[in-house]
């Protein structure tokens, strides 16, 4: 996509985990933990790779590899994740970057997560980046997740926004994927993980400041 007037975002719909916070170290050190209590041991670099595509998926894909129960797997790993300490999950380089850039020109920062509201919470409170967001849909909301768009449809809805002017930013195709069928601007963060393609690809949150830097209309 190429900045110009058409371009101007009014609104970024960020994912939270693996897009505004470098959450993956920690998921993949809990389900460490959860699979030694079972006395198995994966490597680091395997289940990055399956927690990069869905939490669900990799609990299944886990499971079956090594013959245990998904739910008790399931249970074992969020409890060893609810004691990750948010400090160590941070907010990506840019991230504060891009969200201030957005408040700054008048526009809004949104979050549709499948995460608790607590799990999220916590981290906002952490880092110091509560005020930047004018709202949160996480999984405590009653709407169906990603792909499906009906939470950010209904973010839409609520505050009024033109879908022309929104941005969703993710790290996993079923962010995309839910962008488009609300019929967003999508951008993805990330490395080469992904077939959907999006409106702007970046390896970096700064990239995504300078685009919208760049597609801020001129003043006159």
């Amino acid at each position: 996509m190429h900045p110009g007037r058409s371009a101007a975002i009014s609104a970024l719909i960020w994912d939270a985990g693996g897009t505004l916070f470098d959450t993956y170290p920690a998921v993949v050190e809990a389900c460490r933990s959860a699979l030694a209590s079972f006395g198995v041991s994966a490597s680091r670099e395997w289940l990055m790779g399956l927690f990069r595509r869905t939490t669900d998926e990799a609990i299944e894909t886990i499971s079956a590899t090594y013959a245990i129960d998904p739910g008790a797997l399931n249970e074992r790993f969020r409890v060893a994740y609810d004691r990750a300490d948010p400090v160590l999950q941070p907010p990506f380089p840019f991230a504060r970057e891009v969200c201030a850039y957005l408040v700054a020109q008048g526009g809004s920062n949104f979050i549709v997560t499948h995460r608790t509201s607590v799990s999220l919470e916590r981290l906002l409170i952490a880092h110091g980046l509560s005020h930047l967001f004018s709202d949160l849909v996480t999984a405590d909301d009653p709407y169906p997740r990603k792909p499906d768009p009906a939470s950010i449809l209904a973010l839409l809805l609520r505050y009024r926004l033109d879908s022309r002017r929104c941005m969703l930013v993710g790290d996993r195709d079923l962010d995309l994927e839910a962008g488009i069928r609300a019929g967003t601007k999508t951008c993805f963060f990330g490395g080469d993980n992904h077939v959907t393609r999006a409106d702007l690809e970046v390896t970096g949150l700064d990239q995504l400041l300078h685009w919208l830097e760049r597609s801020r209309p001129p003043v006159n």
